[in-house]
């Protein structure tokens, strides 16, 4: 019972921060209709996320097994559930671009926090992947969930209507919920921690590992491919509203499609990376996604000429393109897992943590640079533009997977066996 009582807690952390961060898109969407500013403006959103959860995840990842993982996640849950109650009374966007940036401090506290503490509740290898993938399945969960739960706040017929925020009462309970179980739960205190160098000398150690070529074409793919999935992933209710012209809750809950798209497709490049070779299928991927862009938007643009909006009512009556932009989630889901896998498995374990780091800052910076440029060409040069811009990022990635390939040729018998488990 009380082991069952710390997964349930640490799942339902995972839930509720899936909820609040991938709402951002639709949290841009409505910003746009509800406070009339610009897209550039309304992205600006992705950075207060991303950057304080590299920043902060940076920052406090030795300290918090010094305060404890209890507390620490109190915090953060407190903390949000406080910024939530009080953001419908001050219904402006400074108080969301607040709201975010507090959402990216707590869910660094909580990642590494939970993270660890799968680490106690597991006994072995096997036990500890299959409880950390559960969690992260439960986060899919919540992504799809999220998507749902704003649309029903959303008033389709008045735009700049600000009903949406009251989505944020009950997600204030939620969260109040729980931190409820978080306290309730057996979690235990840390060992007490041996003297540690200073922060300073893992900071150095990071920012060494980028020397290696390795590493740094490793890099540069990471901030690719976050550069892709969060430019989509971000604008895509947007792109639904104003380019397919679907109504702002069908906008938003047909997006939940990209969510499950990038879940099914790493559950099966799980299975089929087990007899094909990682580096000629994440070609075939980024061809794939490539031409999915390519033949979804000549057909939006046909949406957007016809303008027919009159019978949009639900999700059913969507046209073709709104379905098969999301897709693409199906394509571009191995590939951030499996290099992550191929880098990890290719160094000793003693530097994976000052890895995780890299890994952590340049996807924050790829997902916040992706979100900017796309809203700025979205608004300078209309959604088609914004998306074909795409196709560039996927065309680097193809680049740096090849010399990525060559660094790792020596390692390429560890990579195949560990790349299974990590999709």
């Amino acid at each position: 019972m009380p082991r069952f009582m710390t997964i349930f807690a640490i799942a339902a952390c995972y839930f509720i921060f899936a909820i609040l961060l991938n709402s951002v898109g639709t949290v841009i969407l409505q910003s746009i209709n509800s406070f009339d500013i610009s897209k550039p403006v309304a992205s600006s959103l992705e950075g207060f996320k991303d950057l304080s959860i590299a920043f902060v995840s940076f920052a406090i990842a030795a300290f918090v097994p010094r305060v404890g993982y209890k507390l620490a996640m109190m915090a953060a849950l407190i903390l949000v559930a406080v910024v939530c109650a009080l953001t419908p009374l001050y219904a402006e966007f400074a108080m969301i671009q607040v709201l975010f940036a507090c959402i990216g401090t707590a869910f660094a506290l909580i990642k590494v926090s939970v993270y660890s503490i799968i680490g106690q509740l597991s006994d072995d290898t096997k036990g500890h992947a299959s409880l950390l993938n559960t969690i992260e399945g439960i986060f899919m969960v919540g992504v799809l969930t999220g998507y749902w739960v704003f649309s029903g706040f959303i008033d389709a017929s008045d735009p700049s209507s600000l009903s949406w925020m009251k989505v944020y009462y009950l997600l204030a309970g939620l969260i109040a919920f729980t931190a409820l179980s978080v306290f309730l739960s057996p979690i235990k205190k840390p060992k007490k921690l041996k003297a540690s160098r200073p922060l300073i000398e893992d900071f150095m150690e990071m920012i060494r590992l980028t020397y290696r070529p390795l590493v740094l074409v490793f890099v540069l793919s990471i901030f690719f491919y976050v550069l892709i999935e969060q430019g989509i992933g971000t604008w895509l209710p947007t792109f639904n509203n104003e380019i397919l012209h679907l109504p702002l809750d069908v906008s938003i809950q047909i997006t939940s499609i990209f969510a499950a798209a990038i879940a099914i497709g790493r559950l099966l490049a799980g299975q089929l990376l087990r007899f094909i070779n990682w580096y000629w299928f994440l070609n075939v991927c980024l061809a794939g996604m490539a031409i999915l862009i390519l033949l979804c938007m000549p057909l939006a643009n046909a949406v957007q000429n016809a303008q027919q909006i009159a019978t949009i009512s639900s999700v059913l009556d969507a046209p073709l393109a709104a379905y098969l932009l999301p897709m693409i989630g199906l394509l571009m889901a191995p590939i951030y897992p499996v290099i992550n896998s191929v880098m990890l498995s290719s160094l000793e374990k003693a530097l994976h943590a000052p890895m995780t780091g890299l890994i952590v800052v340049f996807s924050a910076l790829g997902g916040t640079t992706g979100s900017i440029i796309t809203g700025f060409v979205f608004e300078s040069f209309g959604g088609q533009r914004a998306f074909y811009l795409s196709l560039i990022p996927m065309l680097l990635i193809a680049i740096t997977l090849f010399l990525f390939r060559r660094s790792a040729a020596k390692i390429q018998p560890l990579v195949t066996s560990t790349i299974e488990e990590a999709v």
